[in-house]
């Protein structure tokens, strides 16, 4: 069995590339929070259901296919094919922007913190499995 192929692992993968989406998309919202017109954005919360399907092979976009067990199973950056949506946080300012500094540096605070227990969770689930199989 690969290491990918762990519903566990492949599931804090997951999330953390859906925070790493989020990340990028708050940074835009930050940088263009003087920018006349600019709406706010935000992704779509995950569904557990929807991450399920996604880590279960159910969603494959990279087409690619192994044909020999010695083959590198690859899927493809899935952080692309996340949702967004428009979230104003306020009422548009004077000039049409629905940016809110302060909102939008809670979130990010906010995806900081679940990011890093992701991936302390990732650590910890690999450490076990090392010690479990005596090279820890």
């Amino acid at each position: 069995m690969q290491i990918a192929d762990i519903p566990l692992l492949g599931m804090l993968r997951e999330r953390m590339s859906w925070l790493n989406a989020r990340q990028d998309t708050l940074a835009q919202n930050v940088a263009n929070a003087d920018s006349p017109g600019y709406l706010a954005r935000d992704l779509k919360p995950m569904s557990f259901d929807d991450m399920m399907k996604r880590v279960n092979g159910g969603d494959r976009s990279s087409g690619l296919l192994t044909t020999d067990p010695r083959h590198i199973n690859i899927t493809g950056s899935q952080s692309d094919s996340f949702d967004g949506q428009d979230a104003p946080d306020t009422e548009a300012s004077v000039t049409g922007n629905t940016v809110s500094l302060e909102a939008e540096m809670m979130k990010v605070s906010d995806t900081q913190a679940q990011f890093q227990a992701a991936t302390n969770l990732y650590s910890k689930a690999l450490s076990m499995m090392r010690t479990a199989i005596g090279n820890g």
